[in-house]
């Protein structure tokens, strides 16, 4: 037996149809064989909560090991896990190909997958994973969410922390009143463009089209100034957060059909580009483990890239359109962990690091948001706890763009730096990479 693999990581597919799955018998079993291998290794003490609650968890108990561990009290450990694959995909020397198998995230989701399958899961919880439903809504009467649901809020941020568990501090993303996926406009497509002759389909997100499109519209436009021909098209969320909440079967049906929508768009020679990365990683990775079987799931992985990754691709392989121009104030980037998991280096950098005497700050560490996670009140102050490392290099950088390819780790950075007493008067409103890149280009 080896002591660790130096071998990349490679992952099984999600057994979520098999009765042996919900067994919590041999669920409490998996948990037990894996928290013992991570109690003896410890080196991913640093990374999100869950595993100094499990050491801490193993520490206090009265042996000092496992074995005086009640499994009763394994829940706060899955709970602090926000399925960034850190740990697997950066710290665990014990993944597959290893022979001690391990996969702590899908491990935490199969217990979420337990809890969902028996009704565990809060009413409220499963509200908030309706993103497509929620921004359909909120979309129609912006004002009003966007007023009740702003920080400061004397009046609806009290009810919604007592209803919904949304801690009242923590700020919580906008709703445009025209969503993206209903722009039918296209940019004009630059024929002289080296990449012209390129198209693909941007798969808008529920982030971009109903919180924040202007990362659609400046991706679109950033695309049509290199001669790619783009259409949009947004059947449905990706999953990823009823993903969060053990719901496989649904996040299988989203995969299966969204794949049957797209697959036209691949026929024709369309790339798929998501413009959020954690839906990037659904698509490319969680969906083809969900439906290992599923041929249309697989061709929609190989198609797919993330609007960075994208960008960069252009800039290698046929060059980029002229224009660019230097940007003044300096730029902070935050490289999401959801773009890390990806295995695609830091794309947002390498593309940034394309304009011309651009002062950039890198920070690739975790945010503290965690998706839904970082939100509830029970987590919004050990989320920024965690992000706390994230937060001061960003305000010591004093730079005029923070940007992080998550945007809602970007907005958890910027109340991050707020809680340290730096200044973020001085920093321009844009979320995202490519938002910066097109200002970039003058668009």
């Amino acid at each position: 037996m080896s002591e660790g693999s130096l071998e990349a990581p490679m992952r099984h597919p999600i057994p979520w149809q098999d009765p042996e799955f919900y067994d919590e018998a041999k669920l409490d079993e998996e948990l037990r064989r894996v928290f013992d291998i991570c109690h003896g290794c410890r080196r991913c003490f640093n990374l999100c909560d869950s595993f100094p609650r499990l050491f801490d968890l193993i520490d206090d108990s009265e042996s000092g090991e496992l074995d005086s561990v009640d499994s009763g009290d394994f829940k706060p450990v899955v709970d602090a896990c926000t399925l960034c694959d850190m740990c697997f995909m950066t710290k665990c020397p014990y993944v597959p190909p290893h022979e001690f198998n391990l996969d702590f995230p899908h491990l935490m989701l199969r217990y979420r997958a337990v809890e969902q399958k028996k009704g565990k899961v809060p009413f409220a919880a499963r509200q908030l994973t309706r993103t497509d439903r929620n921004g359909e809504i909120a979309s129609k009467i912006s004002g009003l969410a966007n007023w009740a649901s702003k920080c400061g809020n004397s009046l609806t941020r009290p009810a919604m922390e007592a209803t919904l568990g949304v801690h009242r501090k923590a700020k919580l993303p906008e709703f445009t009143a025209a969503p993206f996926a209903d722009r039918t406009e296209a940019p004009k497509v630059n024929k002289d463009a080296p990449a012209y002759g390129r198209k693909a389909v941007l798969y808008a997100t529920c982030f971009a089209n109903y919180n924040n499109p202007a990362i659609g519209d400046t991706a679109r436009a950033v695309l049509a100034r290199n001669g790619v021909e783009t259409e949009v098209v947004y059947p449905r969320c990706c999953g990823m957060p009823q993903l969060e909440q053990g719901d496989i079967a649904a996040v299988a049906e989203s995969a299966k059909a969204t794949a049957q929508d797209l697959k036209p768009w691949i026929e024709k020679g369309y790339d798929v580009i998501a413009l959020v990365p954690s839906c990037a990683l659904m698509l490319k990775f969680e969906w083809p483990l969900i439906e290992p079987d599923d041929d249309d799931i697989k061709k929609l992985s190989a198609a797919t890239s993330d609007v960075t990754e994208y960008i960069v691709s252009i800039a290698k392989d046929e060059g980029l359109a002229d224009g660019l121009s230097a940007l003044d104030g300096g730029v902070t980037v935050h490289i999401s962990c959801h773009s890390r998991a990806q295995n695609m280096g830091q794309k947002a950098a390498e593309m940034l690091r394309l304009i011309p005497d651009i002062k950039l700050d890198v920070i690739e560490r975790c945010s503290g948001h965690g998706g839904s996670w970082g939100i509830m009140k029970e987590n919004f102050e050990v989320g920024l706890k965690v992000g706390k490392p994230v937060a001061r290099k960003a305000g010591d950088a004093g730079a005029k763009y923070v940007l992080s390819e998550c945007p809602l780790a970007r907005d958890h950075i910027l109340q991050g730096i707020e809680m340290l007493d730096k200044p973020t008067d001085g920093i321009e409103k844009m979320q995202h990479p490519v938002e910066v890149f097109a200002r970039a280009y003058g668009i």
